[in-house]
């Protein structure tokens, strides 16, 4: 498994940075390793849904569940990936850290090639927290 963590402070109130981050179907417009996502079903705080990430177009399978103004924990349950990736959020002071920690290793054959897409991931990560914080600052 390819352990990934990444953390960015950002200049607003929790609400604030919730309210860009609890938008799931944006996620393409910050995770540029996401290139679509579609609702299959939602059940209150529980959303099931198909991602297509640009690794080779692939389509993954997500559970996400939203635990308000705290955190998003996205599971994937099928497809290439195979583990976690959750976001938090902690208020400190007068700004919030919002922390992405990956648990994942690419499934099956490829699994093989799970150390060399980790820091794909944890630059694409570092981008998509960059590109969170400058949406929520302006």
């Amino acid at each position: 498994m390819a352990i990934i963590v990444v953390q960015t402070e950002i200049n607003a109130t929790v609400e604030k940075v919730w309210e860009v981050i609890a938008d799931i179907d944006n996620e393409p417009k910050f995770w540029k390793g996401t290139k679509e996502v579609k609702t299959l079903s939602k059940e209150g705080n529980l959303i099931k849904r198909e991602i297509t990430i640009t690794f080779r177009d692939q389509k993954c399978l997500q559970e996400i569940q939203l635990i308000p103004k705290q955190a998003i924990k996205a599971k994937f349950t099928k497809g290439i990936l195979d583990g976690t990736k959750t976001i938090t959020l902690t208020a400190k002071n007068d700004i919030v850290i919002l922390q992405t920690s990956w648990d994942i290793k690419l499934s099956g054959m490829m699994e093989m090639f799970t150390s060399v897409i980790k820091n794909h991931i944890k630059s694409g990560t570092e981008q998509a927290m960059q590109s969170i914080k400058n949406e929520v600052e302006k």
